[in-house]
C-alpha cells in the first residue's frame, strides 16, 4: 500500500535506523528514499528481462514531486517498449567524448595522408577544436554547435599583445619605477578560409564518427561555407629576372635549386624538396613523382625542359655520392625542411614582398597560356584531378584570344577620311 506523494508527505518524512522508500500510490515503483544522512531523492524501481533494477531520478528539493512522478512515468513507458533506462544512462556516462574522437582520428585516418597536411589537420583539431569541445560527448555535438564554433574560427582569434610588450628594452635602472607599459587593442583577422578547412576536417572525422558507430549521424555534412577569393599573383617578366639574379647570387645554392626547380616545372615547393634521383628518367626528360609525395596522392608523370635537365645533373654532381634526395637536408638521410628564412631573403633582394613559393606555380602556369597552353594541358603538367582547379587560369587563355579579336577589329574598322573645311 503507498501513499500519495506530495511536498509536505516529502518534507515531513523521518530519518529512520536504515534508509527506507516511500512509495507513491499514483504511481507502481516510484517512490520517495529518504537516507541516513538525511538527503532524500526519487528512484523507480522496474523489472526488465525478469530482473529488477533500481533507478535513481533526482534528489529533493531540486526534483519537485510532481516533476519526479512525470520522469517516473516516461521511463515506465521506456520499459514498456522493452528498454532499460539504467543501461541508457550508463551508456550516455560511458559514450566518448570529442577528445577520444580526435584521439582515433589522429592516430587512424592521419597516417593515410600526406605528412604536411596530417600536420596542418592535427594542428587544427588540437589548437581549435579540442580547447571548445575537448570534454563533450561526441553524440551531443549538433549542427548549431558546428555553426557557431565555424563561426568563431572565421572571426579570427586576437593578437598576443604580450609578444610585443616583451620586445620593449627597458632600462633596468628604471623598470622598477615605471608603471607596466599600456597592452595595445586586441585586433582580429577574420579567418573565412581557415573556417572552411576546419568544416571539411569535421565533416570527414564525424563521417568516420559514424562508421565507428559512435554515433547516428554527422553534424557536420552541410556546414555554410565561408566564400573564398582565390588568390591570383603572377610575377611579370621583370621579377622573374630579379628573383633569378638573386638566386645566382645568394650563397645557398641548394635552397636556390629548389625554387629554380619551381619555376622550371610548377611543382609545389614540398614535391621539389623531396625530390629524389630515382624520380627521373634524363635520357627522355620525364619526371616520375611518387603518389607518397604529391597531392593528389596518384603518381604523376610529366616532361620536363632541358632546363630542368640540366639542373637534376648539376645537383647530382653537388651531392654525396649515394644520397638519395636532390636537396639533402642537414640531418643525415632526410631532405631539406623548411625555405622560409632563405625565401623571405629572396623577396627582399627581389623586390616581390607579397610572392609567395606557391605563387610561383601560378606563374609557371601563365607562361604556358601565354605559349598557348590549353586548359587541359595545364591541368596534366600540374597534377590537377579536377577540370575546376585549372579553371583559375581560363581568364589567361582568353588574352590571347582577345589580342586576335582586336588585330581583326582593327583591320575592319572603317577609316575615317578628312573632310576639308
Amino acid at each position: 500500500m503507498g501513499t500519495h506523494l506530495t511536498e509536505r508527505v516529502v518534507k515531513a518524512a523521518e530519518i529512520g535506523t536504515r534508509k527506507y522508500v516511500v512509495f507513491d500510490e499514483d504511481c507502481a515503483g516510484f517512490g520517495l528514499c529518504v537516507f541516513l544522512s538525511g538527503r532524500k531523492g526519487f528512484v523507480l524501481i522496474y523489472c526488465v528481462a525478469g530482473r529488477q533494477r533500481r533507478m535513481t531520478i533526482g534528489t529533493w528539493p531540486a526534483w519537485s514531486v510532481v516533476a519526479a512522478r512525470e520522469e517516473a512515468k516516461r521511463l515506465k513507458r521506456d520499459v514498456d517498449r522493452g528498454e532499460d533506462p539504467m543501461d541508457v544512462r550508463t551508456n550516455a556516462r560511458h559514450a566518448p567524448t570529442v577528445d577520444e574522437l580526435v584521439d582515433r582520428y589522429i592516430d587512424e585516418h592521419l597516417p593515410k595522408l600526406s605528412a604536411s597536411s596530417s600536420k596542418d589537420q592535427a594542428s587544427m583539431l588540437r589548437t581549435l577544436v579540442l580547447p571548445d569541445w575537448r570534454s563533450r560527448k561526441v553524440t551531443d555535438i549538433t549542427p548549431t554547435d558546428v555553426d557557431r564554433f565555424l563561426t568563431k574560427v572565421a572571426a579570427g582569434r586576437p593578437r598576443v599583445w604580450q609578444k610585443a610588450v616583451q620586445k620593449i628594452k627597458v632600462p633596468r635602472a628604471i623598470r622598477s619605477k615605471q608603471s607596466k607599459p599600456k597592452p595595445p587593442p586586441k585586433t582580429f583577422k577574420p579567418t573565412p578560409v581557415r573556417a572552411n578547412r576546419v568544416g571539411e576536417v569535421l565533416r570527414k572525422m564525424f563521417s568516420l564518427a559514424v562508421t565507428w558507430k559512435m554515433r547516428t549521424d554527422n553534424p557536420a555534412t552541410s556546414f555554410r561555407k565561408r566564400p573564398e577569393t582565390a588568390r591570383e599573383r603572377f610575377l611579370s617578366f621583370e621579377e622573374i629576372q630579379r628573383l633569378a639574379a638573386a638566386l645566382c647570387a645568394d650563397p645557398d645554392q641548394r635552397a636556390a635549386g629548389i625554387i629554380r626547380l619551381c619555376m622550371l616545372t610548377g611543382a609545389r615547393c614540398g614535391e621539389a624538396r623531396t625530390a629524389t634521383f630515382h624520380q627521373f628518367n634524363l635520357d627522355l626528360a620525364i619526371w616520375t613523382k611518387q603518389a607518397a609525395y604529391t597531392k593528389q596522392r596518384r603518381v604523376h608523370r610529366v616532361p620536363i625542359s632541358h632546363e630542368a635537365v640540366a639542373l637534376i645533373r648539376l645537383r647530382g654532381d653537388a651531392v654525396p655520392k649515394g644520397c638519395p634526395f636532390l636537396f639533402p637536408g642537414d640531418v643525415p638521410g632526410q631532405p631539406v625542411v623548411d625555405l622560409k628564412r632563405f625565401w623571405e631573403r629572396m623577396r627582399v633582394q627581389a623586390e616581390i614582398p607579397d610572392v609567395r613559393i606557391h605563387d610561383l606555380r601560378h606563374t609557371f602556369a601563365s607562361l604556358l597560356v601565354s605559349g598557348g597552353a590549353s586548359l587541359e594541358m595545364i591541368g596534366r603538367l600540374l597534377g590537377h584531378t579536377q577540370i575546376g582547379t585549372t579553371q583559375r587560369y581560363a581568364h589567361l587563355v582568353d588574352s590571347p584570344l582577345r589580342a586576335g579579336v582586336n588585330a581583326v577589329g582593327e583591320m575592319l574598322k572603317p577609316r575615317l577620311k578628312v573632310v576639308g573645311a
